[in-house]
């Protein structure tokens, strides 16, 4: 397997084809998700995408959601790595700490928000599939937190009609030294 060429963009660097890879994480593109979303980095490029595994970091300062409240056909695992957040599932919220663990089964309803009085890093891990299942439900303790929909939707399009486009960035200063 030959190694992916990485492509340095004004944002940072992207894989710019298949192949393996190693990359800091202070050097790859990353992406403010505005309204929604906090700031997030994927390790994937536009000509390379992962197709087995999603791997995604992210901060999320106090009271920013990750994105709205949803279920979807595939396992997803979270790892709290700095900060604290709360996670909004199955209509209960659970605060968060660093090292705390997440599993969702298939159809968990599930979001985070961030917590505490600075920024919160989060590991997500998923499983990638073409045309996966997703489930936007209504959700008193979700729109409470300003991260869930006030109308059913399985369309991520509709359920994120008013939210603007993520806008990449370098890698923000929230980002944990080291």
């Amino acid at each position: 397997m030959p190694e992916a060429p990485l492509e340095q963009t004004d944002t940072g660097l992207v894989p710019a084809g298949d192949g393996w890879f190693v990359v800091n994480v202070r050097d790859v593109q990353w992406f403010d998700g505005g309204e929604l979303g906090g700031l997030y980095a994927t390790f994937e490029g536009e000509n390379a995408r992962f197709d087995g595994l999603g791997f995604g970091i992210g901060i999320l300062r106090p009271g920013e959601a990750n994105a709205l409240y949803h279920g979807e056909d595939a396992q997803e695992d979270f790892l709290v790595l700095a900060g604290e957040c709360l996670l909004l599932v199955e209509g209960e919220e659970r605060l968060l700490r660093a090292w705390d663990f997440v599993h969702c089964p298939p159809w968990t309803e599930h979001i985070f928000v961030g917590a505490g009085d600075g920024p919160c890093l989060v590991l997500g891990v998923g499983v990638r599939r073409k045309g996966r299942g997703l489930k936007f439900p209504v959700s008193k303790v979700a729109l409470a937190h300003g991260a869930g929909v006030a109308t059913e939707t399985t369309d991520s399009r509709e359920a994120y009609a008013g939210y603007g486009e993520s806008a990449g960035i370098r890698c923000p200063p929230e980002f944990p030294p080291g």
